[in-house]
C-alpha cells in the first residue's frame, strides 16, 4: 500500500479595497480566497502554517486587480469539488474580464440548460472567488443575487471591472 505524501496547508491574509482576503493553499497552488467579513465567516484551521511567501504572486496579482491593470489571473489553482461543480467553476474562468452571464446561460454553456438553479448552488461554493469570477453571474433578469461577500461587493467588483472605480 503506497502512503500519500499530503502538503502542508499554508494561509496569510492581505487587505484589499473590499476588505480582508484570506488565502490558502498548498505547494500545488492556491486553494481558498475567503472574504474574512463575509456572509460565512471563516478563521485558518488549527492545522494550517502561516506563511506570506507562498502567496506573494497572488497577493501581486490580487493588488494589480484592484487596481484595474490586471483582467485574467495566471495562478496554479488547486480545486476540490463534484464533477459538476469543477464544470461549473472551470467555465466562470471563461467569462471575460467586465462581462455577465446568468445562472441560466452558465447551465446551457456546460450543457445543462435546466441546471440553473444547480449552476447558482456550485457558484455559490465556488472557494476562490475573484480569481475564479462567480461575481460575474447574475440573475436571468439582470439583478445582482448570491455572493459569498455579500451582494455590496459583488456590486463593487462589477463596478470595478466596469471602469466605475468610484465604488472603491
Amino acid at each position: 500500500m503506497k502512503e500519500m505524501k499530503t502538503s502542508a496547508m499554508t494561509y496569510t491574509s492581505m487587505e484589499s479595497p473590499i476588505g480582508t482576503l484570506l488565502l490558502a493553499g498548498d505547494e500545488r497552488g492556491l486553494s481558498l480566497v475567503h472574504f474574512v467579513n463575509g456572509r460565512r465567516p471563516k478563521s485558518p484551521s488549527h492545522s494550517w502554517i502561516e506563511d506570506k511567501k507562498p502567496f506573494k504572486e497572488a497577493i501581486r496579482q490580487l493588488e494589480a486587480y484592484f487596481e484595474g491593470k490586471l483582467k485574467q489571473f495566471e495562478l496554479p489553482l488547486v480545486l476540490e469539488g463534484t464533477e459538476f461543480q469543477l464544470l461549473v467553476w472551470r467555465n466562470l474562468l471563461k467569462i471575460p474580464y467586465g462581462e455577465t452571464v446568468s445562472y441560466g446561460q452558465l447551465a446551457r454553456r456546460i450543457g445543462s440548460p435546466d441546471a440553473a438553479r444547480a449552476v447558482g448552488l456550485a457558484n455559490g461554493s465556488n472557494p476562490i472567488p475573484i480569481i475564479i469570477p462567480c461575481h460575474r453571474v447574475i440573475g436571468s433578469n439582470g439583478d445582482l443575487t448570491g455572493f459569498g461577500g455579500g451582494l455590496p461587493l459583488k456590486k463593487k467588483l462589477l463596478a470595478l471591472e466596469g471602469r466605475q472605480l468610484s465604488f472603491l
